[in-house]
């Protein structure tokens, strides 16, 4: 392709609503611009790039037995409402109504339409399994969308749906699908994890999410430092060994504790470490209400709340409700004398107590000398606080450290979440009805491409693996009036592109300086400089991800362009 009769509009300075790397950079080079908020055009090497992404994805897709479909973006509420999604799914799910009042929402997720179509259309155990999936723009209503691609209301997605008769063939398919999206980011370069998650909106069991190490992620990784574990921080299982101490049992009395309301401030107050205190949430379920302890000096994890009190949403009960409950504020709440009914969760960490310190359930009063069992019941012990830098590893194999992730990838176990509800059933080898056993497989497609975009730069510009670079040579001729340049450019542009090479020609009128400063932007991997040497058949070739540059003559010119693309 020729540059001038291309779309790259590069800027020189940094866009001020920009603020991190990826978008600014994106922006600059000409790769996108923003139409409204959290909405892009992708320019002429956007397209590029995110054809190149796919083009890797469904590579990956087909030799994992996946086959492509495409499904409709305009979704009728009634399949939402047959799940109860849309009630549940929240403000982020885009809804319009067509002339006849018909409700319809922009597709966020594709789980309903492809449950109706496949229970319209399979019938018998005999055709499954079946994989299939698309690449297609979903929109979610993002309260805030920011980091350019990273969070925006129109993106780019590649979602798969798998349909089974058995939980058996289920975990087969997951993980051929797994394996399949670690060859995908291993094949564009990427420093990545695929985490233990939660599989939040999207419902069911057993998922992975695949993250890419990044300064800028909104997720928290735990991972060990000695072995492939990784996990969410919301997910990351806790395998601490605690000791009981060999304290006599002290008599519980009750202490002031006026104005003291934070776990430090009680602490401080009384004269005791934080981990001798019993913090005390109350959290709202389906089912009531519950109170989950957790030792002073941990945080309780509200994914690990809902999971152990099987509830469909946990939240912390506000203020006024607490009052009702217990008769006190949030601050002196505590499990000594609770009211009837009223069920106790409590993190592991709080059997190992002796002595503690718990809220009175009076205003500015706190209990001394709290144990567990004596003092108060507790109905399940469970792991229900998050892990913390320099815990063991829950698989036994060294400590964790925190890392912070760009989600790019989540595969799910659905299992019958869609199909029960939906009544999507085929019949088994005994003749029966039974609900499809499904999976669920997601990958942000532009979003993988602002993923490679943050890691791959520097302060010139991009660095773009030759996977999926826009173009994979940059001829650059300095002056195109002069008449031995514009030849041999012409020349080697048509060699290039005979060897398959993606050539882009910098056939500009423009200065040296600019077209030096916009290749580097650009961030093509060879740039090929044609300069004072032309006639000589003399070339400059840069490699640039090194910036290492050295010349070579024409004939040359294929074999080291290979060299370099092959490392």
């Amino acid at each position: 392709m020729r540059q001038t009769q291309t779309f790259i509009p590069t800027l020189r300075e940094v866009p001020a609503d920009a603020d991190v790397k990826s978008h600014q950079m994106l922006l600059r080079a000409g790769f996108i611009r923003q139409n409204t908020s959290g909405v892009y055009s992708f320019l002429p090497l956007g397209k590029r790039v995110l054809q190149k992404v796919e083009e890797v994805i469904r590579e990956e897709m087909q030799a994992a037995g996946s086959v492509e479909v495409s499904l409709p973006a305009l979704q009728q509420a009634e399949l939402w409402q047959e799940t109860g999604r849309w009630y549940s799914y929240g403000p982020e799910l885009m809804r319009l109504k067509d002339r006849h009042d018909r409700e319809f929402a922009l597709g966020a997720t594709h789980e309903e339409v492809i449950t109706s179509l496949l229970r319209d259309e399979i019938k018998s155990y005999k055709k499954l399994p079946l994989n299939l999936y698309q690449i297609q723009s979903k929109f979610r209503d993002e309260k805030r969308p920011r980091f350019g691609l990273l969070r925006g209301r129109e993106f780019l997605m590649k979602d798969a749906y798998s349909f089974h008769a058995t939980k058996e063939s289920l975990d087969e398919t997951y993980e051929k699908m797994r394996q399949a999206y670690t060859n995908i980011f291993t094949r564009l370069g990427l420093n990545f994890r695929a985490v233990i998650a939660d599989s939040g909106a999207i419902g069911g069991k057993d998922n992975h999410e695949f993250m890419v190490l990044s300064d800028i992620g909104e997720d928290t990784i735990a991972y060990s430092d000695s072995s492939q574990y990784a996990a969410n921080i919301e997910m990351a299982e806790v395998d601490a060994a605690y000791e009981r101490s060999d304290e006599a049992l002290k008599p519980l009395r009750k202490a002031d504790t006026p104005d003291q309301k934070t776990i430090r401030e009680v602490a401080g107050h009384l004269g005791v470490e934080p981990e001798r205190c019993i913090k005390t949430l109350v959290f709202k379920t389906g089912d009531g209400f519950v109170l989950v302890l957790a030792r002073g000096d941990h945080d309780i994890n509200e994914i690990k709340v809902k999971h152990v009190t099987g509830a469909k949403n946990a939240e912390l009960a506000d203020a006024e409700e607490v009052r009702q409950l217990l008769s006190a504020g949030i601050g002196s709440v505590g499990p000594v004398k609770l009211p009837q009914g009223l069920k106790v969760y409590a993190d592991h960490a709080v059997r190992y107590i002796v002595n503690g310190v718990a809220g009175a359930n009076e205003d500015g009063r706190h209990y001394i000398n709290v144990n567990p069992d004596r003092d108060f019941s507790v109905d399940e012990y469970a792991d229900l606080r998050f892990i913390r830098e320099g815990d063991p590893s829950p698989d036994g194999n060294g400590t964790i450290v925190f890392a912070k992730g760009i989600e790019v990838g989540h595969v799910f176990k659905l299992g019958t979440t869609y199909s029960e509800p939906m009544d999507g059933t085929f019949l088994n080898d005994q003749g029966r009805a039974e609900p499809y056993i499904m999976g669920c497989y997601g990958i942000g497609v532009s979003r993988v491409m602002a993923a490679v975009a943050e890691q791959f730069q520097d302060d010139g510009g991009f660095l773009w693996p030759p996977a999926i670079a826009p173009y994979t040579v940059h001829l650059v001729p300095v002056n195109m009036k002069d008449e031995a340049q514009r030849e041999l450019a012409e020349e080697l542009y048509k060699l290039l592109k005979d060897y398959r090479y993606e050539v882009l020609l910098d056939d500009r009128p423009e200065r040296a300086g600019v077209k030096f400063a916009d290749a580097d932007l650009l961030g093509i991997p060879v740039r090929v400089t044609i300069g004072k040497r032309a006639p000589e058949g003399i070339l400059e070739v840069k490699n640039r991800r090194t910036g290492e540059t050295f010349e070579c003559q024409r004939e040359e010119l294929q074999d080291r362009i290979q060299q370099l693309l092959s490392r």
